[in-house]
């Protein structure tokens, strides 16, 4: 495979997942190291061939990335791990995760969730009313009867 092999395959990966200039950033870093490494007397293809698959990185690329930063909201706020704004350490005392909505399977697993929550709902109202209607219908029948007899009188 070739260098642009590799890094075509790589931005494909991350655009998905990564936003622009993350993407951008990674694939810059990739293009200079195999770069620096041609410079240093190795073949393109050896390059490629040591990093490996560009899926895989782009995997752990974005692994990383979203243990590094959480979005919510369209926000993203760093981990701190405990540090605060002065930069002294206080403790990594727990960490609050986000889940993140920033992906097409995010949404769809969302939106079927709440779908699913409705029908169980309905099942549930249903039900309700299926046990109560043999009781309630014949009370209802005899409150008319009566209240039409009592109006006869």
């Amino acid at each position: 495979m070739t260098r642009n092999e590799f890094l075509e395959k790589l931005r494909n990966a991350l655009e998905n997942d990564l936003g622009g200039s993350a993407v951008q950033d990674n694939v810059e870093y990739y293009n200079s190291y195999i770069t620096e490494e041609v410079r240093k007397g190795r073949t393109e293809s050896e390059v490629v061939d040591e990093l490996g698959d560009p899926w895989v990185i782009a995997r752990s690329l974005i692994d990383a990335s979203e243990n590094a930063t959480e979005t919510y909201g369209g926000y993203q706020a760093k981990e701190a791990a405990g540090r605060q704004g002065n930069g002294q350490d206080y403790g990594t005392g727990g960490s609050i995760h986000v889940f993140g909505i920033d992906s097409w399977w995010k949404k769809l697993l969302l939106v079927l969730g709440i779908i699913g929550v409705v029908l169980i709902v309905i099942a549930v109202i249903g039900g309700i009313f299926s046990l109560l209607m043999p009781l309630v219908v014949p009370i209802i029948v005899v409150m008319l009867v009566v209240r039409l007899a009592g109006r006869r009188k």
